[in-house]
């Protein structure tokens, strides 16, 4: 599923790369809780032959919790997504990909540019692309946000820039401001899984949407805390919270008994399913030895939502459909 989403900002495009990285540093501590959140892997400058200098991050964001229950249903307790991004400005590319689910990644190719979100192909994308494109444009004033989102410090139809004078935002503003720029964001979702397929895509374009209109939102409300930064002033303050939002995650999924233990064990069973390929014997007494603890553990499980049995089943049919 391939969507073009346009955000338009009041702010200039040099004025976002701030903002942006400012606002993604930010709200990542802020969402990070309870052994959930992004989790920074590497954050390092990084050199294209063809897009030249730029920065390339390595993320996990963990996020077990926050789906919603009938995805749940369908997979292990722990589960997260590595965010790939190499950061050429205005220019960004960005992959996602799941720890069990292999048959499922996002792309997303963004541009920005100093305009009101005019330009029909800012990302050069073939014809075949064109025609299955879908635009989408967010407005960060009239579109609205999850309640469990909303602050009324980060509501843009009363939010005044002490530093800048910008805003409040007036219906319409896309149209009449000075000052404006466009995030343009090509996103292709996919998810090669018979009968899920359309179900998760859609679900995973929803989740996306929102958090861009969350994220630019909170970009301009939190703008008397970062304009006027510089890139080594910016680059400083996510440093810092990179440690802090990372040393948040570990402590709690160290206390929680999650954490490097599960991604090994996720290992162990993989190389026991292909010990079991080749030994169809071992696989039969594994078998009948499910069914026996089954049995007896009937009854002692009732709260959790996923068995034992459904979580081996559909990490193996995950992993080979």
């Amino acid at each position: 599923m391939l969507k073009e989403y346009r955000i338009c900002m009041p702010m200039t495009v040099e004025e976002y790369h701030i903002g942006q990285l400012y606002m993604i540093a930010r709200h990542s501590s802020e969402q990070s809780d309870g052994g959930e959140g992004v989790e920074v892997i590497e954050n390092n400058a990084y050199t294209d032959p063809l897009c030249g200098p730029g920065q390339f991050t390595e993320k996990r964001i963990h996020l077990s919790g926050k789906l919603p229950p009938w995805i749940r249903s369908y997979i292990p307790r722990f589960i997260y997504l590595t965010e790939k991004a190499w950061n050429y400005y205005p220019y960004t590319e960005t992959e996602y990909t799941c720890s069990i689910i292999p048959r499922f990644n996002i792309k997303i190719r963004t541009r920005y540019e100093n305009n009101n979100g005019s330009s029909e192909n800012c990302l050069n994308i073939k014809e075949e692309e064109l025609k299955q494109r879908i635009v989408d444009h967010v407005d960060i004033l009239t579109d609205p946000v999850d309640e469990r989102h909303y602050k009324k410090e980060e509501d843009l139809s009363a939010f005044k820039s002490k530093k800048t004078g910008r805003g409040p935002l007036k219906q319409g503003w896309r149209d009449c401001s000075d000052i404006i720029m466009c995030s343009y964001k090509l996103v292709d979702v996919s998810f090669q899984v018979f009968g899920l397929q359309t179900k998760i895509e859609e679900f995973a374009q929803r989740a996306i949407r929102s958090i861009l209109l969350v994220g630019h939102r909170q970009a301009f409300a939190w703008i008397d805390d970062w304009y006027g930064m510089t890139i080594q002033d910016v680059r400083d303050y996510e440093c810092g919270m990179q440690k802090e939002t990372n040393e948040k995650i570990r402590s709690a999924q160290q206390s929680a008994g999650i954490g490097s233990a599960e991604p090994d064990n996720l290992k162990k069973e993989e190389d026991e399913e292909e010990t079991e390929d080749k030994d169809p014997s071992i696989s039969k007494r594994k078998e009948l030895l499910k069914k026996e603890n089954s049995s007896s553990s009937l009854g002692t499980n009732s709260n959790s939502p996923v068995t034992p049995e459904k979580t081996s089943y559909l990490s193996t049919w995950f992993k080979w459909s």
